[in-house]
């Protein structure tokens, strides 16, 4: 039973995955229109063609995606069919799968690739942080005229 368990929390971290890298393009696209500075966030823009970048790899050298291979393993640990047997098992996995040709994933997947990769020329990303910007002109505050005390030091300026 745990293993079916956690072949559904992995599909479930897959399609996570691949939201991700979805919905992390469109937001970098959304966000070039909008003038969103979030968008050029180096962390952000690196992780994000980093597992595009992956997936692009996995597809050119014929490897299975290893979430796809633990999920297989797990679900034949269960003793359930590959495809997946519980209703979210089965959901997802439709989401996530396909029967296409194999070819077609590979131009899907590169093509996606570098497209993400094109964002970094058409919304640059931020490499360091901004500078505060200083306001020019800005007069200083002057600190306020207080009186010196009483005492030794007064009387010398009292004479004068």
């Amino acid at each position: 039973m745990w293993y079916g368990l956690l072949a559904d929390v992995l599909v479930a971290v897959h399609l996570a995955y691949v939201s991700f890298v979805l919905f992390g393009f469109l937001a970098v696209v959304v966000g070039m229109c909008c003038r969103w500075q979030w968008v050029r966030n180096r962390w952000f823009r690196c992780i994000h063609v980093a597992m595009i970048g992956f997936v692009a790899f996995e597809s050119i050298i014929d490897m299975e995606c290893p979430l796809t291979t633990w999920e297989n393993q797990l679900r034949e640990a269960a003793g359930q069919p590959i495809t997946g047997e519980t209703f979210i098992g089965r959901m997802l996995n439709d989401l996530l799968f396909c029967n296409w040709p194999g070819w077609v994933f590979n131009v899907v997947y590169v093509s996606f690739a570098l497209l993400v990769l094109s964002t970094f020329v058409f919304a640059p990303v931020r490499w360091r942080r901004p500078r505060p910007v200083a306001v020019p002109n800005e007069p200083a505050e002057k600190a306020p005229v207080t009186e010196a005390p009483k005492g030794e030091g007064s009387a010398i300026a009292e004479r004068a």
